[in-house]
């Protein structure tokens, strides 16, 4: 019952598609090569200072690179001998967060041995009945 509960709640109020699962395993690879997407992905240097003015967490990132996504990033907060934050307990939500499904929807996929895993609150067959009542 509890999970039929959980599934609606994520499904109708959050209107999720994938749980969040597993854990975090210290690997920093979510902190290096990102990029910000705001309307869309950020192109230019003047872009990103505006962008900067918004919220205190794009002060966090460095551009790093350019490529022809947009400008790459690295945040500032990662140390690169431990790949831990330097300040994981006061973190901004977007890092407390992550991954969020967003990630798939901008064609983004997790980092190789990545502890975490989204995975589809409906199966595939769930939906294919679904759709299939509706179109009765």
């Amino acid at each position: 019952m509890l999970k039929k509960i959980k599934k609606w709640f994520y499904l109708y109020i959050l209107r999720r598609k994938y749980y969040r699962v597993g854990s975090c395993n210290a690997c920093g690879r979510c902190c290096q090569k990102i990029y910000v997407k705001h309307e869309h992905v950020i192109q230019t240097e003047e872009e990103f200072e505006k962008l900067k003015t918004l919220h205190p967490f794009y002060t966090y990132l460095k551009i790093i690179d350019k490529d022809d996504t947009g400008l790459v990033f690295e945040c500032q907060n990662l140390d690169k001998t431990t790949n831990k934050c330097k300040i994981h307990k006061k973190r901004p939500g977007i890092c407390r967060r992550y991954p969020q499904e967003e990630l798939f929807t901008m064609g983004g996929t997790l980092a190789e041995h990545c502890g975490y895993r989204l995975e589809p609150i409906e199966s595939f067959e769930e939906v294919f009945e679904r759709v299939k009542k509706k179109s009765k």
